[in-house]
């Protein structure tokens, strides 16, 4: 077998089917850590962008990391030469044993991490051995070799894990949300959207389809799926869960509403964010898990860093932290949830058009900071749609910007003012990762309140 990338989850790969007994090669661009241990296993390691020829005539199959497209040579290759290519969700998905938990997961542009992290709180709270993993935490293939350590998991899967998979069916799936997103990787929107509705192969052999009817992407694409649950953060009819007198209510398991909490209890805030605590419900209710074990979960639920968190107030501003708004669904969260703001925006924008997003925005920007490869697409937005609005463009890129971004973004903000960081763009133009923004705005903002 091949694996296509060296990093975390293709070496995980790589490890476990070696402990499987399988003659094993892994492809990257470069020495690593990963590829030194990987060798010192008794996998063989190929340095470039695809594989000789005559190594794909003796191949059953390729394991690629999620990042690789369709359109990356060794896909090409495998493809060319009839060789079935899937990621590493598959793969372990295939590797289950007869005691293997079930899945129950979650898919969208925006929410995943969020809701999967609210299901495994639950789930806890009924008792239950699980663990968040997929597209975040360990691999999953460490999960499909151990099985017994757990009785469920929480699954998050992004639409690249989604696309390279062919049998994977979980037990219940939720699609939260769609927009457009990593258009550059799918090569449309049509093909992103069908990449996510693969979170509902299930659904035709027993398994529970989950959607948002607040989408109406996902609720049209869930009304053509046979026993679906709705989710809705209006007033639900029976098959749904809702909210009813600001009370989060199931009435798909049950044949009358019953409580699941208080909706104005959900953190992080935020409407979206109770849509995410309804999905996760769902699934775990799917699962069986009773109603109180659903309340106290959400209840004692720990939001994830970097999503809509509040930092500092400094001279009357509010300084908050939403870096893990990617892109500009995710934005569009955070910016309606406050009256008057300084926008701090930019990065990489993977093909979107930002456009929309300033539209529905500009009546309550107070300003806006650009950072990022890509802000001179976002400075023409908002020239177009906001021309109002001051803007101010920091254009360096080293460790140092963020000091000036947060400067620049206190001198348009007044008293009672948030200045907002939600870039609705990737970060590895600038930083190592969303988190690593975010961890550089904290400190900047910290750095501004001492007077540094």
């Amino acid at each position: 077998m091949l694996v296509a990338g060296a990093g975390v989850a293709g070496a995980a790969c790589a490890e476990v089917l070696v402990r499987l007994g399988a003659a094993v090669t892994v492809l990257d661009r470069a020495e690593s850590p990963n590829t030194e241990h990987l060798r010192g296993l008794g996998v063989a390691v190929v340095l470039g962008d695809e594989p000789p020829a005559d190594l794909l005539d003796r191949l059953d199959d390729v394991v690629v990391s999620p990042g690789y497209a369709p359109h990356t040579p060794v896909v090409r290759a495998a493809v060319s030469a009839g060789v079935p290519v899937y990621s590493e969700p598959e793969l372990a998905w295939r590797l289950r044993g007869p005691d293997a938990p079930a899945w129950l997961a979650i898919t969208g542009t925006n929410g995943k991490t969020t809701t999967t992290t609210m299901l495994a709180s639950i789930l806890r709270a009924a008792g239950l051995h699980t663990a968040a993993l997929g597209n975040i935490g360990e691999p999953l293939v460490h999960a499909a070799l151990d099985g017994s350590r757990f009785d469920v998991l929480a699954v998050e899967l992004s639409s690249f894990q989604l696309h390279w998979s062919s049998t994977m069916a979980p037990q219940a799936g939720a699609l939260l949300n769609l927009a457009d997103d990593h258009l550059e990787w799918h090569g449309s929107f049509a093909a992103y959207a069908e990449a996510k509705y693969a979170i509902w192969r299930g659904a035709g052999a027993g398994a529970t389809a989950v959607g948002n009817l607040d989408d109406a992407r996902v609720a049209h694409a869930l009304a053509q799926v046979e026993g679906s649950v709705g989710v809705t953060v209006g007033e639900p009819k029976p098959g749904q869960l809702g909210v009813i007198d600001d009370r989060l209510v199931d009435w798909a398991f049950q044949a009358e509403p019953v409580d699941l909490g208080p909706a104005g209890g959900i953190r992080p805030a935020g409407r979206h964010n109770v849509s995410n605590a309804l999905h996760a419900a769902a699934l775990a209710r799917a699962h069986g898990v009773a109603p109180a074990a659903v309340a106290d979960g959400l209840a004692g639920y720990e939001p994830e860093p970097h999503r809509n968190a509040f930092i500092a107030s400094v001279g009357g501003v509010a300084y908050v932290d939403d870096s893990k708004a990617t892109n500009p669904h995710a934005a569009a969260a955070s910016l309606h949830a406050y009256p008057r703001l300084v926008w701090i925006v930019g990065g990489q924008l993977k093909g979107v058009d930002i456009s929309e997003l300033v539209v529905s925005v500009a009546d309550r920007l107070a300003g806006a900071v650009l950072l990022g490869i890509d802000r001179a697409e976002v400075a023409a937005a908002l020239a177009r749609h906001a021309p109002n609005v001051p803007v101010i463009d920091v254009a360096r890129t080293d460790d140092g910007a963020m000091a000036d971004v947060v400067g620049a973004a206190a001198s348009l903000a007044r008293p009672g003012d948030t200045v907002l960081l939600a870039p609705a763009a990737a970060s590895k133009d600038m930083f190592i990762s969303y988190a690593h923004r975010g961890d550089s705005f904290a400190a900047a903002v910290r750095a501004l309140g001492s007077g540094a």
